[in-house]
């Protein structure tokens, strides 16, 4: 039933397209290598995940829901600091048509379909179809033009081709390549700090993505994800020789036989009956610094010396997903390196970002230390 609706699809839009009098096209390669033909000037857009938004916000900056026609549900759910400050600003973000909730399982290959887009924008791995998914033929042999960028698995190496990928396919490309550089300049001052230092003088950090959601320490990052954004940034990942892919989980134990120096969590909600970390877009300076202070006081973590020693941080978990986590691992460098990094600032940088692409206000909290010691 399934691959016949979608092939009643494919012949509609085949039909469609072909229809439309002095319709244009253009090639564009994709991360996964893929020769991909897109239309000129794409008006359908579809997004494999909501948080692709944040990209659409630099490209489509009058409105970065305009030309969305459907995305996936994960952002509303996950993310509730930036589901609000979407919706308050762009109000019809709360109507656009969901592919799936919260996970790749979930996504509805007759849905994207049904929207008709002109482009679909997947991620190589993450909440929606990755590149791997059966349901990515279907959607081709539908009609469906599919490029997948990357901000998940390797944000640093994969954040500037992904934009240019997204200008190019989008018609955006001055807006991509103006973000690119100012990208490029905030990460090469990164590096001019952290190049220098010796592996074996670089702070060993220990990362728990989504702190206190979920039953039992500890989730946190491998090689990839928020793993790259910290050894950018100048740290020592302790449990990347442990954890082969991009995200995992550790024992409690193995944190405290790790002893690293600094402890970072990440977070942007809290689940019933369990902390979590309260930071992004306009989550309160204080409520932000309380939440950090009660996850550093629970069982084992506050025995860390990371957290004795007053080196324990809260930051935005969705940097790791979102071209703008060059500002995160500014953020990280200054903890890790506060002499090194001084003139670091990475607070300008997040006012630069949003004062020169993006038409929303950064009202809110993205970083923090905890309520008893004053942020740097």
């Amino acid at each position: 039933m399934r691959a016949i609706k979608l092939f009643r699809a494919a012949v509609a839009a085949t039909a469609l397209f072909c229809a439309l009098p002095g319709a244009q096209a253009r090639q564009v390669t994709d991360l996964a290598g893929r020769v991909v033909t897109v239309p000129d000037h794409p008006k359908r857009v579809l997004l494999g995940e909501g948080r692709f938004v944040f990209a659409m916000a630099l490209l489509d900056r009058k409105d970065p829901v305009a030309r969305v026609v459907g995305w996936q549900g994960e952002l509303k759910q996950q993310d509730p600091y930036s589901w609000t400050q979407l919706v308050k600003r762009y109000p019809k973000a709360a109507d656009v048509p969901l592919i799936g909730k919260t996970s790749e399982a979930s996504v509805s290959p007759e849905k994207i379909v049904s929207l008709q887009p002109d482009v679909a924008v997947f991620s190589l791995s993450g909440h929606g179809p990755g590149r791997n998914n059966p349901m990515i033929a279907a959607l081709q042999a539908a009609g469906i033009p599919i490029v997948f960028i990357d901000f998940r698995q390797h944000p640093v190496e994969n954040t500037v081709p992904s934009m240019r990928i997204l200008g190019q396919a989008l018609d955006r490309q001055a807006e991509a390549d103006a973000y690119i550089a100012f990208y490029e300049d905030h990460l090469a001052r990164v590096r001019k700090i952290v190049d220098p230092v010796p592996q074996a003088q670089r702070p060993r950090v220990f990362v728990e993505m989504l702190a206190g959601v979920w039953p039992a320490c500890c989730h946190t990052t491998g090689n990839g994800s928020f793993g790259d954004l910290l050894e950018t940034a100048g740290g020592v990942n302790v449990a990347a020789p442990v954890l082969p892919g991009a995200i995992g989980d550790v024992s409690l134990e193995f944190l405290l036989d790790a002893k690293p120096d600094v402890y970072i969590a990440t977070g942007s909600r809290s689940e019933p009956g369990r902390p979590g970390l309260l930071v992004g877009p306009g989550a309160a300076a204080a409520v932000s610094a309380d939440s950090l202070s009660t996850l550093l006081g629970r069982d084992g973590i506050r025995d860390l010396d990371a957290v004795k020693q007053h080196r324990a941080y809260g930051i935005w978990h969705a940097f790791y997903n979102s071209p703008y986590n060059v500002v995160a691992i500014e953020a990280m460098t200054k903890w890790l390196y506060p002499e090194r990094a001084a003139a670091l600032d990475p607070q300008a940088s997040l006012d630069a970002l949003y004062h020169q692409f993006l038409d929303v206000d950064n009202a809110g909290t993205y970083w923090t230390a905890p309520a008893a010691t004053p942020a740097r």
